[in-house]
């Protein structure tokens, strides 16, 4: 059975976010440490990003832990996936100071489970309840937690990596990587030396201010990558947003690699190794599923979100089912024989295990698969909720799907509406087979929501 999602009061699809000092304040941020304190006995990792209000804020969440009686290992500045990978590795649970992809202004705090997956929904309303009610009593003064620093945080998980690739696939490869500042800094070019690449960097000094490019990986911001791989005759290029849970990839001519593509890659080779089930939100571009089904895989779709990807793959794992792999179309890869969240580390050594086994430049990959043609765009509405349960019946001869919004299939062609939780906003995703068949469906749904918004 799919995931549904369940409307909280904080905590977004991943975690808390908002600007430092004024949305996400350290008098928050420490009641989210008494909660979880609460809820989470025991030993609990703490990390974070390089945002500059990263270290008041990881303070305050830890004087919330402490003052529960919770000991606190610091970890340091690290990536979210090395920080879950060190959870699963036996903490009673973790929390990440980051606004992953956000602007420089933001922060947030990511809660992580014992098993390293990000908490889900029911547990995160608990959370809320502690947080909204009045103030949890703190332990006595004598029963405090303490707090102990984890030097070389991220050697596990770097080790964790290349256990997964033996041997040197990358040796005669050169790749830049750009962290964007991030911590990636310290983990991504270690991965892929370890692999046997020479590795290029570009923002490859961790700075909370992210001088060099915004969080977001985007194609606009990355030329500074793109210029570097072609006049180093890399490879590729890869890139990392503001906690390196994400990757994403320029090819060697420069060109950046869609995301949805990049994902398809990674499922056509690891199907063609084993057969099972891809888990992906309904959001993941239709090329991804082509992928999968040329090479006799199955797909299952979730809501939007990586807690839900991860945690319909364990849960499909515990039935009996053969889950191969997960993702999301935003670069958010899940290996679930390496850890349940989504890995930019772990993604990068994967494409360099795919080059060097394929024999082939990452352009020709990117040029063999499936055409698809997406269309991104938000329109501004009040009450999108209402909307959205409206919509169905103006597609009466259509395959509707309402896993997460509403999912309007035609004969070759689909179109994604759903309602942003925080914004007056409703959000479109088209997906078609060609440019003139998705600006044709972009234009009836246009219309269809003009009639109805009135």
């Amino acid at each position: 059975m799919t995931a549904q999602k369940i409307q909280k009061r904080l905590f977004g699809t991943n975690g808390v976010r908002g600007v430092a000092g004024k949305d996400l304040t350290p008098e928050l941020v420490f009641s989210i440490g008494i909660a979880l304190g609460h809820l989470r006995k025991g030993r609990i990792a703490v990390g974070r990003d390089t945002r500059t209000s990263g270290e008041t804020l990881a303070k305050a969440l830890k004087a919330g832990l402490l003052a529960t009686g919770c000991d606190v290992h610091d970890c340091g500045i690290l990536p979210t996936p090395a920080l879950q990978y060190l959870v699963r590795d036996g903490y009673d649970g973790g929390a990440v100071i980051t606004a992953s992809h956000n602007p420089p202004e933001y922060n947030g705090v990511k809660i992580i489970e014992p098993d390293g997956t990000e908490m889900g929904d029911e547990e995160t309303i608990q959370l809320e309840d502690l947080i909204f009610s009045p103030a949890p009593a703190l332990t006595s003064w004598e029963k405090v937690g303490q707090e102990m620093q984890v030097p070389d945080s991220t050697d596990r998980y770097v080790k964790g990596i290349l256990h997964h690739f033996p041997g040197s696939p990358g040796k005669g490869m050169t790749v830049v990587v750009d962290p964007g500042s991030g911590p990636a800094c310290i983990t991504t070019p270690k991965i892929l030396e370890g692999l046997g690449c020479r590795v290029l960097t570009v923002n490859g000094v961790m700075d909370g201010t992210f001088p060099g490019r915004l969080p977001e990986p985007s194609a606009e911001g990355l030329k500074n990558l793109a210029d570097l791989v072609v006049s180093s005759g890399a490879s590729f290029g890869v890139a990392h947003d503001g906690d390196a849970d994400r990757a994403v990839f320029v090819d060697e001519t420069g060109q950046f690699v869609e995301e949805n593509a990049e994902f398809a890659i990674v499922v056509q080779n690891i199907c063609r190794q084993k057969k099972g089930v891809i888990v992906t939100p309904v959001s993941s571009g239709q090329v991804v599923e082509e992928a999968a089904r040329g090479e006799s895989c199955t797909v299952q779709y979730t809501p939007v979100g990586s807690i839900y990807v991860a945690r319909t793959m364990r849960s499909l794992q515990k039935k009996g089912e053969p889950v191969i792999f997960g993702g999301e179309g935003n670069g958010g890869l899940i290996f679930p024989d390496h850890q349940f969240c989504r890995d930019g580390g772990m993604t990068a050594a994967m494409m360099v295990t795919i080059l060097a086994s394929s024999r082939k430049k990452l352009s020709d990959l990117a040029r063999e698969l499936p055409k698809r043609h997406i269309i991104k765009d938000k329109i501004t509405a009040n009450k999108g909720a209402e909307i959205l349960a409206l919509l169905p019946a103006y597609y009466p001869d259509s395959r509707i799907d309402m896993t997460d919004g509403v999912k309007i299939y035609t004969r070759d062609a689909w179109a994604l509406v759903r309602a942003s939780g925080t914004e007056p906003i409703i959000r479109i995703i088209i997906d078609a087979p060609d440019p003139t068949t998705g600006s044709a469906l972009f234009k009836d749904l246009k219309l269809r929501l003009k009639t109805i918004v009135g």
